[in-house]
């Protein structure tokens, strides 16, 4: 995006600095990365992300308000409520597309936002390794708000404990080990000193959980929950059997709550009236069927990693969907094709992470993530094949 910096990065990269920039990512944890790295970092204006963080903190004013708690209140499947929702999430994570305007300006998009946990703690370690291979400018950070290693650490480490000795806290997920993500479990026992343990190992005894380390029995008081109930829907009767210890009334915190998760998502586009949030409506609160379909994208509410949207939308596609207050049809954005390479323009995306620290009165934005991609849609799974697509950083513009 910064055209300077774009041809010096291109004009230096080689293939084998790439190799190398692989072999270092992977070299801490040995085949825990199954998705594809890109190979450059994003560079962007200042003038950009002041627009990224102006939507945000408008969001988040929205989430301040007295009434958002009864706006979202059908968010959250019945199926899916979880008792003792705290007062806010801990963690959002907005999701930028990088568009062009009709003025074939560049401009942030919100494509999506998500009420809960990313990558953190990976991101840390490739932002380290691109600093050693790659040779990135002194005024560019892809941390926000003054953070560094650190203080990132110290606050998302503060987060998921909040006082509680680090045995007693968790992160909590499904079959961990499985999980393309998983790269960033093993991170954060790393940067911030947790067990991963899989939903199927936990210990219930009356209102009280527990695991086991060795032959050691830890009582579970705080859990840094990543799993996503759409999943978890998807296993057998027995493994959803043990998920329902979400729905009881123990003696454990959620970091962040599962209810989050559905308050602050694609539900809550409908409410938005920004100009860097395209316009979205509630299925059945559509009152015609727009004649420019080609324009719109149809998306199911309660999904994840991009499946079951339909891209191409027809009318027939809107006319076939029977639970309508499940589905929203949004404005399409136009991804600009911003990331110049060596094979063809690419397009992205960028992750804003927001931590929320407890009794502060808003969110920080603290850190990202980027993705590339050549495809019809953003997301490695659908651009195999391709070169200069895939999982990435970006790095913000500093004042002087």
């Amino acid at each position: 995006m910064v055209g300077s910096i774009r041809k010096e990065f291109n004009e230096s990269f080689t293939n084998e600095i790439y190799q190398q920039y692989v072999k270092e990512v992977n070299g801490a944890y040995p085949d825990a990365i199954e998705f594809r790295l890109a190979e450059t970092p994003i560079f962007i204006p200042k003038s950009f992300t002041q627009q990224m963080l102006s939507t945000c903190e408008s969001i988040i004013d929205l989430i301040l308000q007295p009434d958002f708690d009864t706006l979202t209140k059908k968010a959250i499947p019945n199926e899916f409520l979880v008792p003792d929702e705290n007062k806010y999430p801990d963690f959002i994570a907005f999701d930028f597309g990088i568009c062009e305007n009709n003025h074939g300006e560049l401009e942030p998009q919100l494509v999506e936002m998500q009420g809960f946990a990313s990558l953190f703690a990976f991101q840390i370690w490739q932002d380290e390794v691109i600093h050693k291979c790659f040779n990135i400018p002194a005024n560019y950070n892809s941390y926000l708000n003054g953070f560094n290693k650190e203080s990132y650490c110290k606050l998302l480490q503060n987060i998921i404990s909040y006082g509680v000795p680090l045995q007693n806290c968790i992160l909590l997920e499904l079959f961990p080990q499985k999980q393309k993500t998983r790269i960033d479990f093993l991170f954060t026992k790393e940067y911030i000193g947790i067990e991963t343990v899989c939903l199927t190992e936990l210990i219930k005894e009356d209102k009280k959980l527990f695991y086991k380390k060795g032959e050691q029995l830890i009582e579970i008081k705080r859990i840094y929950n990543r799993i996503i109930f759409d999943e978890l829907a998807q296993q057998s009767q027995s493994i959803q059997d043990k998920g329902k210890i979400f729905f009881e009334e123990l003696d454990v915190e959620w970091i962040p709550h599962p209810n989050w998760f559905y308050r602050i998502s694609k539900y809550t586009l409908p409410f938005i009236k920004h100009k860097n949030v395209p316009t979205t409506t509630f299925l059945d609160k559509l009152q015609a069927i727009p004649e420019d379909l080609e324009n719109y994208v149809l998306k199911p509410l309660f999904s994840f990693a991009g499946q079951g949207v339909v891209i191409d939308v027809t009318k027939q596609d809107i006319e076939a969907v029977k639970d309508r207050k499940n589905w929203i049809l949004q404005r399409k954005v136009k991804y600009a094709d911003a990331i110049v390479t060596p094979d063809g323009a690419a397009k992205a995306e960028i992750r804003l992470f927001f931590f929320w620290p407890k009794n502060a009165a808003r969110p920080i934005a603290t850190n990202n993530l980027a993705r590339l991609s050549k495809g019809k849609m953003i997301g490695v799974r659908y651009n195999a094949d391709k070169e200069w697509v895939g999982g990435s950083i970006a790095y913000f513009e500093q004042s002087q």
